[in-house]
């Protein structure tokens, strides 16, 4: 019998987690979906205002701006700033796992190569590794859930203001990039100087044959290109962090609602097997009872 009672007890507890899985896998669904809607609706935007600095760039011809320096032999990569995405509770698979091993491997990268690393860290999964690792972390970011672009603005302020005073020579993301629910993809993005924005070409220099039918744009500026410069190349830098952030964001909750559904079916199976060896264990104990009782009914009649 006492068997059998702890195999109900042990049924008992795993019905309890499956209600707990199920509910947490609920709740990621929900906030997944909602987070989705932000994550996709903002990525075109985020393009866009890159594709339209990348041509106002060439278009302008020889202008120079903080943000699109280039370092060189002279002025080679010494302080790195490294933002590290990660989550604040645990229970999402790889997620975690899997954005702190990128994060890792480039930080190696770098200090092989003579260069320093600023951590700045959002997440308590990401600060716990830190930690163990014994890596100092310049900043921990705190971000509000559901994030706000607000509080993102605020931290790519910071970074544009480092990187034009020279505090910092580069600024890099590690985040979960989202490219779909089925695909989510670790990556350390270059935030400063900008990516995919180059600079204007040299005064001489040849210009590059293009391929196909595209046709070149002509733009009249008001106000000068300077200008505009001046507000669309922060703008990039906010949109991209922002887009980071989401993607990142996005990403969990995805994990989470894979791991919490295995975590439910698996506790199914468990339930079911459990219930196999209940009702074995039972049968054995109803058949040990009724040979006993035979027993001694046989007895009785010697």
């Amino acid at each position: 019998m006492a068997k059998a009672r702890a195999i109900v007890k042990r049924r008992k507890a795993v019905r309890n987690i499956r209600k707990i899985t199920k509910t947490m896998q609920m709740i990621a669904t929900a906030k997944f979906q909602k987070s989705l809607k932000r994550a996709v609706g903002t990525k075109p935007y985020s393009r866009k205002v890159r594709e339209l600095v990348q041509e106002l760039a060439a278009t302008v011809g020889n202008v120079e701006h903080p943000l699109l320096r280039r370092p060189g032999e002279a002025d080679r990569k010494k302080k790195i700033a490294l933002v590290v995405i990660t989550s604040n509770r645990g229970l999402a698979g790889a997620y975690n796992g899997s954005v702190l091993r990128a994060a890792n491997h480039f930080i190696r990268q770098q200090i092989s190569e003579g260069n320093a690393v600023d951590l700045y860290v959002a997440g308590k999964k990401g600060v716990s590794f830190f930690n163990f690792q014994k890596r100092p972390i310049t900043q921990k970011i705190d971000v509000a859930d559901p994030l706000r672009y607000a509080d993102v603005e605020i931290l790519a302020n910071q970074f544009i203001d480092q990187f034009v005073a020279g505090q910092v020579d580069a600024v890099y993301v590690a985040y979960m990039n989202f490219i779909s629910a089925s695909n989510q993809k670790p990556e350390v993005m270059s935030l400063l100087p900008l990516a995919g924005v180059d600079a204007p070409p040299a005064a001489g220099a040849a210009a590059q044959p293009s391929s196909g039918l595209k046709k070149q744009v002509v733009y009249e500026f008001s106000p000068d290109p300077v200008s505009l410069l001046d507000e669309l190349l922060p703008l990039t830098v906010r949109t991209a962090l922002f887009q980071a952030f989401m993607d990142a964001t996005t990403s969990e909750h995805v994990a989470r609602m894979i791991s919490m559904k295995s975590a439910t079916d698996n506790a199914d199976k468990m339930v079911k097997s459990l219930t196999m060896q209940y009702n074995r264990a039972r049968q054995s104990q109803i058949t040990t009872e009724l040979s006993e009782i035979m027993g001694g009914v046989e007895a009785m009649k010697a």
